[in-house]
């Protein structure tokens, strides 16, 4: 046998007995036997370099150090998933899927870990890149660190896996290992982790990948994501990945209706204290892969999928004191600051009071008992007063007046929950916050800026507004606080690059009220440039597809005040795209306008593309058939109960091709 025979059995031979460890829990061979092999391969390795393989059991120990995370683009968009809390939530979205597709509709019941979100891509069964969830469009490059986890396979078993797949899941920290971990950290004098969720999502991004490896990390995998898979049910694909050697948790169980998903709710709402991972919930998925892609997706879930919550935890504690926070559209938020109290894993300090109705609704006062709970919602909130605590000379608690930040007198709309403070232009919070959204990721995704050094910037006087961030200098950056050489580099790279981002997130940069990543794309698509939305009426406004009088109020106001049209007028010189790219439009037309295509069955094309094509074209694209749907685009293995539909209403029925010819 020569030395690189030698050097891929001693791998071969440690990433079965990884496999048998980590993911099995059925060792083979003792631990003092395992790092014999592994230490006998890390001296081949060092020996023979022209051997040397990526993804080798010698890197599980780390030691690769990751500067600065690349920025990486999802193939496959990440979503987040609709909560639900009851029976009647599951029944109701029940009703919504049967409407949209036809036959018997199964389910897989999978549990819900409470971990950091993440995708790993295989290639030829060799994992190549680890990405984390980020914003659902595009995420971090933590491969180094996410290669030293040891259930994360490094190479595939069998030799049925597609050529390439994401796989998505959770890293968690196990309690008793996190538990390991907080007792060395007070041994050594130094505060407690709070909880496993954020101790796990904080250890991806350790720079020292050794420093990773040193922490008891997990990786449960659930969902395979990728081009022509070969598999046909969501159970299929569990059991599949189990068999290329991931870790998929076995609580998984298919259930044939709502009653059984409920069954599976109930067991494991009792059950979960035994597992040895967080678990807050239950996720429940239309089991056929054909059936999802019929259902599709809203603009942030997926319809053939349900996040089901178990019961919130509550716990009481005394409210101190009440604040107001000012959110970037001038919002008040009422804030209870709260004696410190243990909830669902977490010390809580702060809990959301909502507004001034729900304050008087609950009659919730300082000083008061009051019962938090954490449920769906990331932040706790305040659900009741113990009254039989409340000191007898408390008085009610009345609501703020004046902006706490600016002093201007709140206003508060009729028909509308929430104060607002009318200074946009003045008030600190206001000015600070709408250019932490421009720069945000899903806005201008600004390179080398964070919420942190905007401050900085306006504290210093450097911006006022966020068309200044385009004349800042690296010499007026230089000499804040904890800005070096290569950060103001960065910074200035960062805002150059921005003049690239397309016109449709441009607008949604701007901090427009109501006016969200949707909406901007339909404003954007029907308008074309910032001077025709400008310009254009309520009645032009509310003309476009899905657009209220709310939203059409909200963007007459905001051009309607002058400092925002100067401010918009400052990008338009600084080089930022205000209007769609002439390459953008030439592959738009207007030949499918007023008309609403239903798409059933498999084609050739992917059903994005199809429905890509159809909006690019000026087309609207509905999840069911009614009257007013001018055709249904039918592919093969259509629904009958569609079918029938669409000839009862007189709905015209058109083939891929057909469609082809219409937009060509």
């Amino acid at each position: 046998m020569n030395i690189e025979e030698k050097i891929n059995r001693l791998r071969e031979e440690l990433h079965h007995h990884n496999y048998q460890y980590y993911v099995l829990d059925k060792p083979e061979i003792p631990d003092y036997d395992f790092d014999i092999k592994l230490k006998e391969l890390q001296e081949l390795e060092e020996k023979h370099p022209e051997f040397a393989d990526p993804n080798s059991p010698t890197l599980r120990v780390g030691g690769a150090v990751t500067k600065n995370f690349a920025t990486v683009v999802h193939e496959f968009r990440m979503y987040s998933l609709d909560n639900s809390y009851s029976k009647e939530d599951l029944e109701d979205w029940e009703k919504r899927i049967k409407k949209m597709v036809d036959g018997e509709v199964n389910y897989t019941c999978e549990l819900k870990f409470d971990g950091a979100s993440i995708s790993l891509t295989y290639e030829n069964g060799v994992f190549s890149k680890a990405v984390t969830r980020g914003d659902g469009f595009q995420g971090d490059d933590v491969t180094n660190n996410v290669r030293t986890i040891n259930s994360v396979p490094l190479k595939l078993k069998g030799d049925d896996y597609p050529d390439k797949f994401e796989i998505r899941g959770e890293i968690v920290l196990p309690y008793e290992g996190f538990a390991h971990l907080n007792a060395a950290r007070v041994e050594a004098g130094e505060e407690p982790y709070a909880n496993p969720r954020n101790t796990a999502s904080g250890s991806l991004k350790l720079q020292d990948s050794a420093e990773v490896a040193k922490r008891p990390l997990d990786c449960l995998l659930y969902n395979i994501t990728g081009n022509n898979l070969g598999i046909k049910t969501q159970y299929e694909s569990l059991q599949k990945a189990r068999q290329w050697g991931f870790k998929v948790p076995d609580e998984a169980k298919l259930a044939k209706n709502i009653n059984e998903v409920l069954s599976f709710v109930n067991y494991w709402d009792v059950h979960r204290h035994d597992l040895p991972y967080e678990t807050d919930g239950v996720v429940v998925k239309v089991n056929d892969l054909h059936q999802q892609e019929e259902l599709g997706y809203t603009a942030k879930a997926p319809r053939w999928a349900m996040a089901y919550k178990f019961k919130a935890e509550q716990v009481s504690t005394t409210l101190d004191r009440i604040t107001y926070q000012v959110g970037r559209t001038g919002a008040i938020t009422p804030v209870a600051n709260l004696e410190p109290v243990q909830l669902g894993g977490t010390i809580v300090k702060r809990a959301s009071l909502h507004n001034a109705d729900q304050i008087e609704k609950l009659d919730v006062r300082e000083g008061d008992t009051v019962f938090v709970e954490k449920g769906g919602e990331i932040i706790p909130k305040i659900v009741g007063v113990d009254f039989t605590k409340r000191d007898p000379k408390s008085r009610p608690t009345q609501y703020a007046t004046h902006c706490p930040e600016c002093e201007t007198e709140l206003v508060r709309n009729e028909g509308e929950a929430q104060h607002y403070c009318p200074n946009a232009t003045g008030c600190p919070p206001q000015i600070i916050g709408r250019i932490q959204h421009y720069i945000s990721r899903k806005a201008m995704d600004i390179e080398g800026l964070g919420g942190e050094t905007i401050t900085l910037f306006v504290n210093n006087g450097l911006i006022g507004n966020y068309a200044d961030l385009y004349e800042l200098k690296k010499e007026q950056i230089l000499p804040l606080e904890r800005m070096a050489e290569k950060s103001a580099e960065n910074i200035i790279l960062g805002i150059e690059k921005s003049k690239e981002i397309p016109f449709e997130r441009v607008l949604f940069a701007l901090g427009i009220r109501y006016v969200g990543e949707t909406v901007a794309k339909k404003l954007a698509k029907h308008f074309k440039n910032i001077e025709a939305i400008e310009n254009a009426s309520k009645e032009e406004l509310e003309a476009v597809d899905e657009i209220g009088e709310r939203i059409a109020e909200s963007v007459v106001d905001f051009f309607a005040v002058e400092e925002n049209k100067m401010t918009v007028d400052h990008l338009k010189e600084y080089g930022v795209q205000l209007e769609i790219s002439a390459e953008k439009l030439a592959n738009q037309t207007n030949k499918l306008e007023g008309q609403t295509f239903v798409v059933s069955g498999v084609f050739n094309m992917s059903r994005n593309e199809l429905k890509k094509l159809i909006e690019d074209n000026g087309g609207k694209v509905s999840g069911s058939i009614s009257s007013k749907t001018s055709y249904v685009v039918a592919g093969e293995n259509m629904g009958p109960s569609k079918l029938a539909k669409a000839e009862s209403l007189g709905v015209p029925i058109i083939s891929e091709d057909d469609f082809l010819k219409m937009v060509d």
